[in-house]
């Protein structure tokens, strides 16, 4: 307990230069990183282009602005009940030792118990103000993240990002639901899009941070397999998204901007995943792992730009 309470305490002074009491500023800040905002705001262009892609007619902005608002109170509910049940495991990590659960500045209980709330809002809020099914997908987004990948998957499987990145896709049906009121199979290449994207992008993040995962538990491709093969996976799941990218010109979903966009960001993605394993390095790694945000976020961006147009 004495430990535990030094650890703690060592965290606040670590943060607040010497004051343990934290500001309300400071606080505030300490519950809003508990949400995982960095994260959030990737899914939300995903939300708000999927929901361009549904509906390129044009959309009201109340309706806009409120799925991104129940978007964000669901992911950032998934986000802090995550935080509560990773907390041993963020200590052992040099990533995650200071978030705020782990340092002490928020209790640990205070953290699940605002995760739980910001779920129960989002789903009011997007049933009341959007729709009921928008409401019902964030929850099984948010459920699935908290109980298939974090409880179930992570620490079970190194396949835990491949199944349980269904989770971190469904932003995307949520925007659909909400723009259009019901899903079709179009819907599915958003979301498909996502859960294919999300290997290689997480992959590349676990070649950084291997060690971490090696001390937690975590059996994560790295750890499991070894840095070998995670680059080949990596390679194969970038082939296999590319080629996803493109079934839905075939289909007619998108057209000649989507499909440029398309070849020369899925082309770009594919020359650093090789070079990653031809020349393996924690700097062609780093660089693979920030190409793969900029890329879903410029994929989603020319979906939405394409069909507007």
């Amino acid at each position: 307990m004495e430990s535990a309470t030094a650890t703690r305490d060592a965290g606040l002074v670590d943060r607040y230069g010497g004051d343990a009491r934290p500001s309300l500023l400071a606080h505030v800040r300490d519950y809003i990183a508990l949400t995982k905002p960095r994260i959030i705001s990737l899914l939300l262009v995903t939300t708000v282009a999927t929901m361009v892609v549904a509906a390129p007619e044009g959309l009201a902005l109340s309706t806009v602005l409120l799925t991104m608002l129940g978007g964000y109170l669901a992911a950032g509910g998934a986000g802090a009940i995550n935080h509560y049940l990773d907390r041993e495991r963020d200590a052992r990590m040099a990533r995650t030792r200071t978030r705020p659960l782990v340092s002490g500045r928020i209790e640990p209980v205070h953290g699940l118990v605002f995760g739980i709330v910001l779920g129960v809002l989002a789903f009011v809020q997007l049933a009341i103000t959007v729709n009921l099914l928008s409401a019902v997908l964030a929850m099984a987004g948010l459920l699935g993240y908290v109980f298939v990948y974090t409880m179930w998957l992570k620490p079970l499987t190194p396949q835990n990002i491949v199944i349980g990145g269904a989770a971190g896709a469904v932003p995307p049906l949520v925007g659909w639901a909400a723009a259009t009121g019901g899903l079709t199979l179009d819907a599915l290449y958003p979301f498909a899009i996502v859960f294919m994207w999300t290997p290689p992008h997480f992959w590349a993040l676990s070649l950084l941070i291997k060690d971490d995962y090696a001390r937690t538990g975590v059996p994560m491709l790295p750890v499991v397999r070894g840095e070998e093969a995670t680059r080949r996976q990596i390679v194969i799941y970038a082939i296999a998204l590319v080629a996803l990218t493109i079934a839905p010109v075939v289909t007619g979903l998108f057209g000649g901007i989507y499909l440029v966009a398309a070849l020369v960001l899925g082309g770009a993605f594919l020359a650093l995943a090789t070079r990653l394993v031809l020349s393996p390095s924690r700097k062609a790694a780093l660089r693979l792992y920030l190409w793969s945000l900029a890329y879903l976020a410029l994929l989603f961006t020319a979906m939405a730009v394409d069909r507007a147009l």
